[in-house]
């Protein structure tokens, strides 16, 4: 369900690209099927737009980042040593 929002504001000093709107996108429990040190693809269902923030938490000690980033998604390479069952939560913000 869309949430009406009537007011936006930008902190000084920031790009405030879209004035009319905030688009985020979560996802929860992205399962690693590479492993560490190895790229992931995470994509969406719809669209990204041209200019996008990507907050990667993986649930274990590990460094994440973000490459190739596209409309359609982008990639995580999560770095480290970890057991297991390596899954991440993402957080995408225009």
């Amino acid at each position: 369900m869309a949430i009406d929002k009537h007011t936006i504001q930008a902190v000084d000093g920031s790009s405030a690209i879209f004035t009319d709107r905030t688009i985020v996108g979560v996802l929860t429990g992205v399962v690693s099927t590479t492993g560490v040190n190895q790229v992931t693809a995470v994509t969406f269902a719809e669209p990204l737009p041209a200019t996008y923030a990507v907050f990667v938490m993986p649930n274990q000690n590990l460094t994440a980042f973000v490459t190739a980033k596209t409309s359609a998604g982008f990639n995580v390479t999560l770095q480290g040593t970890a057991a297991g069952g390596i899954t991440f939560d993402v957080l995408v913000v225009a």
